[in-house]
């Protein structure tokens, strides 16, 4: 059976990226929780998936100190986690505010997981391949994954993955079938896949063969599974 992976925590029950939202995760079951990391003004790292917040302007125009309560840093973030596997997806586009052709934030969450004994419970992903390059050449004992959207070519984006030496691939739900997932198992990558909240596309997700099935809510993902395994 594949893991259940917390959107941003138990986003459909409480806000998202938040201690709340990992702790009900925890409690519903979650294997794993997924959540977005970031830089701030001061180069401390913390837990938001846009890059602005509303009234306050852009995350790294902001010092850590001056943020609202709600937004964790990725050390607290993980310390909620305790008990589940954690996939960091690292923010870093061209065309937000927050991107950094240097790929600092690659090095410092890196340097974190690393710090707080995290290595072994983490995937690291993000949609830019050099920001996962960039990891890779920082730490390359901690799993790393692409991810991928519907209309990209998956299994040429799973070769240029494997080229580079990471060890999965996370495509939006839209782009997987039964053939992909295989082509993925033979190469020796895995398949975690986003963000599917209808019991019927996670049974779906299910005879295709993924690894991790990415879920708003992860109490219905868990339910679904249970069915599946005794129907």
């Amino acid at each position: 059976m594949p893991i259940v992976i917390a959107h941003r925590g138990a986003s459909a029950a409480k806000p998202e990226n938040t201690i709340e939202a990992f702790v009900e995760a925890r409690r519903m079951g979650a294997d794993m929780v997924a959540l977005d990391a970031r830089r701030t003004a001061d180069d401390a790292l913390v837990v938001h998936h846009d890059p602005e917040i509303a009234g306050l302007g852009p995350i790294i125009g902001i010092a850590s100190a001056a943020l609202p309560a709600h937004v964790p840093t990725l050390a607290a973030a993980l310390d909620a986690c305790d008990g589940m596997q954690v996939n960091i997806e690292i923010k870093n586009m061209p065309h937000e505010p927050d991107w950094d052709p240097d790929q600092r934030v690659a090095v410092a969450v890196a340097a974190l997981v690393d710090r707080v004994g995290w290595r072994e419970r983490v995937v690291v992903s993000s949609f830019n391949l050099a920001t996962l390059d960039a990891y890779r050449a920082a730490d390359d004992g901690v799993r790393t994954a692409w991810l991928t959207l519907p209309e990209w070519d998956q299994l040429r984006s799973a070769a240029m993955a494997k080229a580079r030496g990471h060890d999965g691939l996370h495509p939006h739900h839209l782009a997987v079938n039964a053939a992909i997932v295989d082509a993925l198992h033979r190469d020796e990558m895995f398949c975690n896949t986003w963000t599917v909240d209808d019991p019927d596309r996670i049974r779906e997700l299910v005879a295709a063969g993924v690894d991790g099935i990415c879920t708003n809510a992860p109490d219905v993902a868990k339910q679904t599974l249970a069915e599946v395994a005794s129907p």
